[in-house]
């Protein structure tokens, strides 16, 4: 796939929406890691973008958020599924609505895990998407309580100028 021109989508289930992340500027992506550089669609006063790293083989996507004066709000991680399309040189990650929160401070918060199940019910995920979510989000999990969400946090930064080594404590 050539990077220089690869598209980037992100597909919600809740609410349904296929999105071409046209703006985001896509730092890396390889068989392990796809990084991204991003602001937010639409302006916000919670947060103004952020630096992505989707784990492609874990299903992860950690990305550190900023305010607009470029300091670290928090740290978001979505549950993800990728498909990638050779013919049209693009990649969709599929957000599977678990997320994770870890604030600077180091404390997480583990949020739509009903959105999940509600997604299921309807049939807007399959059983392979909820059981691959649910696998993807124990590992992040047992990353983050065994104290080793500073490995993922210090690949992130490898990206970001700004913090050669700022990590969460």
């Amino acid at each position: 796939m050539d990077i220089n021109n690869l598209k980037l989508y992100r597909r919600r289930f809740i609410p349904d929406e296929l999105k071409w992340l046209k703006d985001d500027e896509i730092l890396r992506f390889d068989d392990e890691l796809l990084v991204t550089r991003w602001n937010s669609l639409r302006p916000r006063q919670d947060f103004s973008g952020g630096l992505s790293v989707f784990f492609l083989k874990e299903g992860w996507k950690v990305t550190k958020i900023f305010d607009t004066e470029g300091n670290v709000l928090y740290w978001y991680c979505d549950i993800i599924d990728i498909i990638l399309n050779e013919e049209e040189n693009s990649i969709t990650y599929e957000d599977l609505l678990f997320d994770v929160v870890v604030s600077t401070n180091g404390r997480s918060k583990v949020l739509d895990c009903d959105e999940a199940a509600q997604a299921f019910e309807d049939g807007l995920i399959t059983k392979e998407q909820l059981v691959h979510a649910l696998k993807a989000m124990h590992e992040l999990l047992e990353v983050i309580y065994h104290s080793r969400f500073d490995r993922l946090q210090a690949i992130v930064n490898s990206y970001d100028e700004k913090s050669d080594s700022e990590v969460t404590e």
